[in-house]
């Protein structure tokens, strides 16, 4: 029973880090930056004082943080309470772990070499099944829209990265459903003769740099520009859709 708690706490582990990387991801963070910062708050480890910042920044942010610290902590202690009482040789022997398996006596400590065998491997089988990349993608993309469904999180459309003098710089827009620009190519969108320059779209993960004039904006496109950033806010996406600081 100790065994098959710690591998439901082991397999809820990974996908409430993925809950918390779709989370971050819909406050505006880069999706590969948000997936270390949701382990990183998951795991109490791996931040930097730059990245502490990032994750600081806003309230819904410091929020969803404060959710992956708390678990990850209560996973932490559940894993290993629940591994030490399934490594005990008594509780093995008594649960009749070892004559189920085989039709022989066995030693206490040979119970115990099998059960940490059986554990090494269930782990590595969820860990690789966890990490394949289709299976990820099919994870996260059936979480995201539970989530977007669930409007638990509202995705912010616009967020500057780099400030620069003379009020441009570079900044992270996502195309929503009211966006002025939505299913025009670049060149229809004439962001050319405002100011802005796209330098790079990313669709589904895949980052598409330089894209050409042809190339049709969708919705949920993030869209990597530098201009001016009064005409970026007011030409791509309507500010009313960024959520409110609470």
């Amino acid at each position: 029973m100790n065994l098959v708690l710690f591998l439901i706490v082991f397999i809820t582990s990974f996908i409430v880090v993925r809950i918390g990387a779709i989370a971050l991801q819909l406050t505006g963070i880069e999706w590969s930056m948000a997936k270390f910062q949701a382990l990183s708050c998951f795991t109490s480890t791996g931040f930097t004082t730059k990245e502490s910042e990032l994750v600081t920044a806003t309230p819904q942010r410091r929020r969803i943080a404060s959710v992956l610290i708390v678990l990850g902590h209560a996973g932490l202690v559940t894993m290993i309470a629940t591994l030490a009482n399934s490594l005990r040789a008594q509780q093995i022997i008594e649960s009749g772990l070892s004559k189920s398996i085989l039709p022989f006596y066995l030693p206490p400590f040979l119970a115990q070499l099998i059960n940490v065998v059986i554990i090494a491997a269930a782990v590595y089988a969820i860990y690789k099944i966890f990490t394949n990349t289709k299976f990820a993608k099919r994870l996260t993309n059936a979480l995201r829209k539970r989530i977007m469904k669930r409007e638990s999180f509202k995705p912010v459309s616009f967020e500057e990265l780099l400030p620069a003098t003379g009020g441009y710089g570079i900044s992270r827009i996502t195309v929503c459903p009211e966006s002025p620009i939505l299913d025009k190519t670049l060149y229809e969108s004439a962001l050319r003769s405002q100011d802005i320059t796209v330098l790079a779209i990313t669709r589904g993960g895949e980052t598409i740099p330089n894209p050409p004039a042809n190339m049709k904006m969708l919705s949920g496109d993030e869209l990597i520009c530098f201009g001016k950033l009064d005409n970026i806010r007011g030409k791509i996406c309507l500010m009313s859709q960024q959520p409110t600081a609470e």
